[in-house]
């Protein structure tokens, strides 16, 4: 490979989950309810909105799920592939192949989200308690749904959380089992965006 295709690829790579990371937050933020007037709601429906948009006109939304920007993240992770592929002179796999690896390169992209958001959720805790900063409270809409069963299946600890650890090693299990579909299907994980 030379060195102007690593160059391309790495910048295809970057661009693509930059876009592919707000497109998923798009989807994240609206399924929890999220503050839609917060200035970072407000940015990422500005930069999603021209290919949210068309797309929404075809598909419309079913009972709070987003399905245009799910579909469009799942399909610009399959050009992303095929792009990536053609960049490395790898054949394209079928169809079927290519929208298998790209749903599970969103699947995991969505972990990895709420991996590091309960990151940040942990030490911004730490640091910045009782912060009224629009990023902060974005964070805590979108992780509270997935925390809360787990606040409520463990008993109180004397003002300890320990519900975080319990997301951690659930979202270990999912990221394992991703993994290991993956490579059942023949997905190299470099080709993939969030795996």
């Amino acid at each position: 490979m030379s060195a102007i295709n690593e160059i391309f690829g790495y910048l295809v790579q970057t661009f693509l989950s930059v876009y592919l990371v707000a497109m998923l937050l798009r989807f994240l933020l609206q399924l929890v309810r999220a503050d839609f007037y917060n200035p970072i709601s407000q940015f990422l429906v500005k930069v999603t909105n021209p290919l949210v948009i068309p797309l929404r006109r075809v598909i419309p939304g079913l009972g709070g799920l987003d399905l245009a920007s799910l579909l469009l993240a799942v399909l610009l992770q399959m050009a992303g592939i095929a792009l990536l592929l053609l960049i490395n002179g790898l054949p394209l796999p079928g169809m079927i192949i290519l929208l298998l690896w790209s749903v599970l390169g969103v699947i995991g992209l969505l972990v990895n989200i709420y991996f590091f958001a309960l990151l940040g959720m942990i030490i911004l805790s730490w640091v910045a308690a009782g912060s009224r900063h629009p990023a902060i409270y974005l964070l805590y809409q979108i992780t509270e749904p997935v925390m809360a069963p787990f606040r409520k299946a463990l008993p109180s600890m004397g003002g300890l959380d320990f519900s975080p650890i319990l997301v951690f090693i659930l979202i270990n299990i999912i990221q394992i089992a991703l993994r290991h579909m993956a490579a059942g299907i023949g997905l190299h994980p470099a080709l993939v965006i969030g795996l």
